[in-house]
């Protein structure tokens, strides 16, 4: 397959352009090919994009709703195809891929429900005979900048209320997992969203990031991706004087407390830490459990990490996918090694496996350390893949201490049945997401998502929140009085 960028509604055919493969991370097939597009790309996708945002804003947010109901529609039609396609450039099992897909769908119908709303605020005037207003303004062209991990639930989380509010989107997707993009896209051609309204530009970060970001056009700029990136980001969006959303990494953390249900917190911990291969932003990459219980814990996940079946997502008996690319594999395994090293106890994987059925995927063992030191490498820096860091502790103050020794706050989570616990854990947990006898993973798209420290930059995806993004708020004052009235000027006599 050669995926082409769609730019003013049209699928533009490159001149000279390099090309790259699209892999298969289960067994190294290629899958398409994608182009490394230019400056001149991203101009071309601007210009598309700024000349269709005047009539766009100008069309009602309820029929600009219209479109995103059709997009619902034909996103379940074809819930199953894109699914698949998901697990063949991306990895993740088939039924978290359905997921996936399913927030797409949940947040278009979510987002084009907002169509009715886009809510402002009346309030009284100081002086009579006036009326005062605010009302959210779309801020015009937004540039989107999407991983691979989620490739469809996150290009939507920010596509969706830029386009409810009245931009227009320049949207540079992951080279990793391009088919997605190009599924959609069609999706907006098939439902004829007016061109120009969502162009996609394949690249790298590097070049089409960059000139997106450095592009005078573009006024707001949405990135999810690792923090290292997204400081780059930041960094150059603030000297163009431009709104930037960033959600970055995390270094997730369940608590599990002396009184709680242990079953129910190993299900949790496993489902979150090794649910896409770890390879989520929320992923459980640290276990904070109360030494009363360490032993009976640990005793638990080595019993239910051996029953896991590791393969291509693809089998619906498979739990375990591969891992995104060999970059990933080597990331995880120096990982590994610096846990051996620091002292950790090994208790379970720790091995790339690169023989028989696996030799041609990316694959990693769910792996479990413990006697892990709250301030080692293991248990402070991100690792995107299916670790667990074991770490013991003696009160609920020293594990929320421990929580929060991070430098990330995406999220965390709680075990325990005492009511007192929970209540504080959640106010002194500094995270953006808090689960109570849940895992650290499965956000709802119509609460805020996104984090402190690290994490994030105060924006958030999904939810309401995420309109404050894509507006810009503007004051509006009716003066019928007939005559000029100053405010805050003393008018008592």
């Amino acid at each position: 397959m050669k995926l082409l960028n769609f730019i003013g509604g049209n699928w533009v055919e490159e001149a000279v352009l390099q090309r790259i493969p699209v892999i298969n991370p289960a067994n190294g097939e290629e899958l398409a090919t994608l182009p490394l597009s230019t400056k001149v790309e991203v101009d071309f996708a601007v210009r598309e994009a700024k000349t269709a945002q005047k009539a766009w804003a100008q069309i009602p947010a309820p029929k600009r709703a219209q479109y995103l109901y059709d997009i619902a529609f034909k996103l379940k039609d074809k819930k199953e195809h894109l699914a698949q396609t998901l697990t063949l450039e991306m990895g993740k099992v088939i039924e978290e891929a359905r997921g996936e897909v399913q927030e797409g769908i949940d947040m278009a119908l979510y987002m084009a429900a907002e169509g009715r709303r886009l809510f402002g605020e009346t309030v009284p005037s100081e002086l009579p005979d006036k009326f005062a207003m605010s009302v959210r303004s779309p801020i015009g062209v937004a540039g989107l900048i999407t991983p691979w991990n989620f490739p469809i639930a996150i290009a939507t989380w920010k596509a969706f209320p830029a386009l409810i509010a009245g931009n227009t989107v320049v949207w540079k997707p992951s080279n990793e997992t391009p088919m997605m993009a190009y599924e959609l896209a069609k999706i907006f051609e098939e439902i004829d969203l007016p061109k120009g309204v969502v162009n996609v530009v394949f690249g790298s970060g590097p070049t089409v990031g960059t000139a997106m970001i450095e592009h005078p056009e573009i006024r707001v700029i949405s990135f999810t991706g690792s923090t290292a990136t997204g400081s780059k980001v930041a960094e150059l969006g603030g000297k163009h004087l431009k709104k930037v959303s960033l959600e970055m990494g995390g270094k997730n953390a369940v608590i599990v407390m002396d009184d709680a249900d242990l079953e129910l917190a190993v299900e949790g911990i496993l489902w979150s830490a090794f649910g896409t291969a770890g390879q989520r932003c929320t992923a459980c990459s640290r276990v904070i459990v109360h030494r009363d219980v360490k032993e009976q814990l640990e005793e638990k996940l080595i019993q239910e990490t051996k029953k896991l079946t590791i393969g291509d997502g693809l089998d619906p008996s498979v739990k375990i996918g591969p891992v995104i690319n060999k970059a990933a594999l080597e990331k995880i395994n120096h990982y590994v090694q610096i846990g051996k090293e620091q002292g950790a106890s090994l208790l379970i994987g720790g091995q790339i496996l690169n023989t028989g059925a696996y030799e041609k995927g990316f694959y990693f063992e769910p792996t479990i350390f413990s006697n892990v030191q709250s301030d080692s490498i293991l248990a402070q820096e991100e690792i995107f893949g299916p670790v667990i860091s074991i770490i013991e502790v003696a009160s609920l103050e020293e594990a929320i201490e421990v929580n929060n020794s991070v430098k990330f706050g995406l999220s965390s989570s709680i075990f325990s049945q005492d009511i007192n616990k929970v209540f504080k854990a959640q106010q002194l947990l500094d995270t953006g997401i808090v689960y109570v006898n849940a895992g650290t993973t499965g956000a709802e798209i119509h609460l805020p998502f996104g984090g402190t420290k690290g994490t994030g930059n105060g924006h958030r995806d999904s939810g309401q929140a995420a309109l404050d993004v894509y507006t810009e708020w503007k004051s509006i004052y009716v003066d019928y009085s007939g005559k000029l009235q100053r405010a805050q000027i003393d008018n008592n006599e």
